[in-house]
């Protein structure tokens, strides 16, 4: 057996716990069970096991804690449950991720999706980790080639950097997400499909995604029948997987889908825990739990790599103030919008440059390519401005240069925007320039 073999082994081996302390069952609630015979060793957060007579058994979640015992939330139903079954304690919530996860699909628990055996890793590391200390990170990074014209040109994304993707349900947000993993240049790719629907986990991997994404990707999945707690988790996970590599001095592209149903997991979770709703239904620990997820990707300190991370959001009817479209569009790096009108229309990635920013600029492109950006904004935001009118025929040629130049430039740059062939930066800003140029048509 090789040296990786017997690390492998000994890291297995080290998991298995020869004496847990044990529990009974004393009440069993809708949605959470009271445990007597832990409160002395348990703490907030802890996992426990729980004999299902019938069922087999069941994980859970500490809650609450009291002397007389500890509330626990089950990763599923109850049915079967009775007073007096034993409840096991396994200990702190963590991970121990492993190089052999790339190319796998695995659980929220760090088990395999995909039918194949799995290796933890040596060092187990917690959930939630902390990001590292502020004064010690590093700035943003270079750009990074996409292979997507938009985001080469308007809406660059940097090394380090952390954007939002706000967007409705089917209008290309997994399709633009899969062609990010694919596109943009990174040593790994973690992907979390957090609340997933079950039949588009496979085909997001093997269809979306690709085996030419899969070769570099470890993808994190808790569909939308699971608890609350694998939801939850599932963020945390492939978070903590992603830290995992960046240790190492790589570079990580973390693509989140979607931070709405991790939160929407968490205030299931805290009400069940007694926490009251107040922003539309969210607790207050919503905004914290959201920006701690999104502090621990960027730039990383010292001999670590950077975490690149996209984080998508489902907005419904298009309504940014909603509660976590407004917590994360402040905490990130740039945001980007996907519209449903232009999905209608048949523009592929249905990105509404007017309303999407990336902060990584000015200080991303260069003067020139400043100047190309500044431009193409201006002339979409023209055409915007005055789309009524130009539709309805009221609008007279010659009456507005600025407007006149607005309306031949508009059919080039919205076709500049679906383009996603693999251009490097430098040619698709020469694309740009020539979607801007009245004497060369676009051509």
């Amino acid at each position: 057996m090789t040296q990786v073999g017997f690390d492998k082994l000994r890291a297995e081996i080290s998991a298995v716990a020869p004496v847990r302390d044990v529990g009974r069952v004393t009440r069993i609630r809708r949605g959470t069970i009271e445990v007597s015979g832990l409160g002395h060793v348990a703490a907030q957060g802890h996992l426990v096991e729980i004999d299902m007579p019938g069922h087999g058994t069941r994980r859970g979640e500490v809650l609450n804690l009291s002397k007389a015992g500890v509330t626990v939330l089950p990763d599923g139903d109850t049915e079967g449950l009775q007073i007096g079954a034993s409840v096991r304690l396994i200990g702190p919530s963590e991970i121990a991720p492993d190089d052999s996860w790339i190319g796998r699909v695995i659980g929220p628990m760090g088990e395999a999706l995909d039918g194949r055996p799995i290796f933890r890793g040596a060092a187990p590391r917690p959930l939630r980790g902390q990001p590292a200390n502020p004064t010690e990170r590093r700035m943003l990074g270079a750009r990074l080639e996409t292979g997507l014209a938009v985001f080469n040109t308007l809406l660059p994304i940097v090394r380090g950097q952390r954007v939002g993707l706000f967007a409705g349900s089917g209008i290309g947000k997994s399709t633009l997400l899969a062609k990010l993993a694919r596109g943009v240049h990174a040593d790994v790719v973690v992907i979390s499909l957090i609340g997933e629907r079950g039949r588009e986990v496979r085909e997001f991997v093997e269809r979306v995604l690709g085996a030419e994404g899969m070769r570099r990707a470890v993808v994190v999945a808790a569909t939308s029948d699971q608890s609350p707690l694998l939801r939850r988790r599932c963020g945390w996970t492939a978070m903590a997987v992603a830290e995992h590599f960046r240790d190492q001095g790589k570079h990580v592209l973390l693509l989140a889908d979607s931070v709405t149903r991790f939160a929407e997991a968490h205030r299931e979770v805290t009400l069940a825990a007694g926490e009251a709703g107040s922003l539309r239904g969210f607790p207050p620990s919503t905004a914290h739990q959201i920006t701690a997820l999104c502090e621990r990707a960027g730039p990383g300190a010292g001999t670590a790599g950077d975490i690149t991370a996209v984080f998508s959001v489902l907005v419904a009817g298009s309504d940014m103030e909603e509660p976590v479209a407004d917590i994360l569009r402040g905490v990130l790096d740039g945001h980007v919008v996907l519209d449903r009108k232009i999905a209608e229309r048949g523009r592929f990635p249905a990105i509404d440059l007017l309303r999407s920013v990336s902060r990584a600029l000015p200080g991303a492109a260069s003067e020139a390519e400043n100047t190309l950006i500044s431009a193409a904004r201006q002339r979409l935001g023209a055409y915007d401005r005055s789309e009524m009118m130009i539709r309805a025929g009221l609008y007279a040629a010659g009456s507005d240069p600025d407007l006149d130049a607005a309306i031949d430039t508009w059919p080039r740059l919205d076709a500049f925007l679906a383009q996603d062939e693999w251009d490097d930066t430098a040619a698709s800003f020469c694309r740009l320039a020539a979607c801007l140029s009245p004497e060369s048509g676009g051509e």
